[in-house]
């Protein structure tokens, strides 16, 4: 088993008891709900006349139902306004603190928490979505849990788990110029396969890894669930402690000194044992793409759509079915597909960053007349700074609709879906049969700047071409 990595470190930090039958109960530092899976949790609290053992370490917000055109209440989506008000009344009856439409801190759960300084170095954190990975960008271990964890957590702050073994993902040199964040994780998720990481958690190192600002880290964290692994982590350093620095929820004064010097210890030894090493060369990385219909799925803009004799025996049958619902033929290039939809937001992809990086390709151009798009900011802040630096301008001007913060069309548990068989270039983080809302929607995974190329030429593009050398 691994031996002093940064993932034992926070695991025996967090170790309340081992447990007959080899778990451990482990302590969540920080719980963060929304309004989908909690409603369930807080009404068996209720059948067993529990309260919230420290409301002060659940914080809430509503994201996944939102929608995104009008937020005006009530809902016009009956299920919908009667999930916030659940959520409204359940926070309000524990004193839980909640960051409602309208707060200046709504937003996606996983942009809201680090924005504000709630994410922090050596945490454990859990959350009833599957994307919680993403706060292992900022050196914490955090976990997706189920409905019935979400209830342990509320009633006893603590969950039942068994302690992963750790893989560590070296990314040697850097990533090249149009080549981003979301283009490595679907490359290893790629390279690796979506079940390699059942059983691990992911810690990414290396030169490239380095390299990222903070919300890239953040993407590259929130798709380790899409490889399998539980969890993904990376060990904090000094744009870490920048990016906390000064936010709301974030130490102050002493109490940041005492902090600080506590999470520069937080780091995986030198001499560390993993159970697992793989390496990759990131400058080898071009624009990359999905095709099928899992993450794992995916090529370079330049490649072709694998042959089914190229893939391994276990990876047949999945393709074949990817060939079918997609309706693309083996061989064919990924390059010059036509899209009818392009989306730019979710948790994966929808910080100012990349909101930033999407305008710098879009400024001057406009939209094809085949294509709707529209963009999502992933928070209330990120909204208010877009706009204080006038990207939603030119978001507009290039013809892409700007929308309120929320999950939108990820998983379209709300009216942003797509219709029929449309073809979506997507920078959301999962490319499942149905998950963009039509039963027989076609989502193309891609870096937020690949979503703005293809935007603009109505068809899948190398973003390369529009960036200056």
């Amino acid at each position: 088993m691994s031996q002093d990595t940064l993932f034992d470190k926070v695991w025996d930090l967090h170790r309340v008891a081992s447990l007959p039958g080899g778990s451990d109960q482990l302590f969540i530092g920080l719980h963060l709900i929304h309004e989908v899976t909690s409603p369930q949790a807080f009404g068996a609290l209720k059948d067993k006349n529990l309260k919230v053992k420290f409301p002060n370490r659940t914080v809430a917000t509503v994201d996944h139902i939102v929608p995104t055109d009008n937020q005006s209440r009530p809902f016009k989506d009956n299920l919908a306004e009667q999930m916030i008000k659940t959520l409204e009344k359940n926070c309000l009856q524990h004193k839980i603190r909640f960051f409602n439409i309208g707060s200046g801190n709504q937003g996606i759960v996983h942009v809201v928490a680090p924005e504000i300084g709630l994410t922090q170095p050596g945490m454990t954190i859990a959350c009833g979505d599957s994307h919680t990975s993403t706060h292992g960008a900022f050196g914490s271990i955090a976990f997706g849990i189920g409905t019935s964890q979400v209830r342990d957590v509320l009633a006893t702050q603590t969950i039942a788990m068994n302690k992963l073994k750790v893989r560590q993902i070296w990314c040697d040199n850097k990533l090249s110029k149009g080549v981003y964040a979301k283009d490595l994780v679907l490359h290893i998720i790629n390279q690796l396969g979506v079940k390699a990481g059942v059983g691990f958690a992911y810690e990414f190192a290396g030169p490239a890894i380095d390299a990222l600002s903070i919300e890239e880290r953040m993407t590259i964290c929130n798709m380790s669930i899409e490889g399998g692994a539980r969890c993904g982590y990376i060990n904090p350093d000094e744009k870490t402690f920048s990016y906390i620095k000064n936010k709301l929820c974030a130490p102050k004064n002493e109490d940041w000194d005492k902090a600080l010097l506590w999470w520069k210890s937080l780091k995986s030894d030198e001499n560390s044992i993993y159970d697992d090493v793989i390496k990759l060369d990131a400058s080898k990385i071009e624009p990359t793409v999905t095709w099928g219909i899992t993450p794992g799925q995916s090529l370079g803009i330049n490649q072709k759509i694998p042959l089914l004799y190229e893939l391994s025996p276990n990876d047949q049958f999945i393709a074949e079915e990817a060939y079918e619902y997609m309706g693309f033929k083996p061989g064919q290039s990924i390059k010059d597909t036509p899209v009818n939809v392009c989306f730019i937001g979710s948790c994966t992809n929808g910080r100012i960053s990349d909101l930033r990086i999407a305008a710098k390709v879009l400024k001057d151009k406009k939209v094809s007349e085949k294509v709707k798009a529209f963009v999502v900011p992933g928070s209330e802040k990120v909204a208010i700074e877009a706009k204080k630096e006038g990207l939603d301008k030119i978001f507009k001007d290039s013809g892409f609709q700007w929308r309120e913060p929320g999950c939108s069309m990820c998983l379209a548990m709300n009216s942003d879906k797509l219709i029929g068989n449309q073809v979506s270039a997507s920078s959301s983080n999962r490319n499942f049969k149905g998950r963009q809302g039509s039963p027989s929607g076609r989502t193309l995974l891609m870096s937020p700047a690949m979503v703005a190329a293809a935007a603009i030429n109505g068809k899948v593009s190398d973003v390369r071409e529009f960036i200056s050398q």
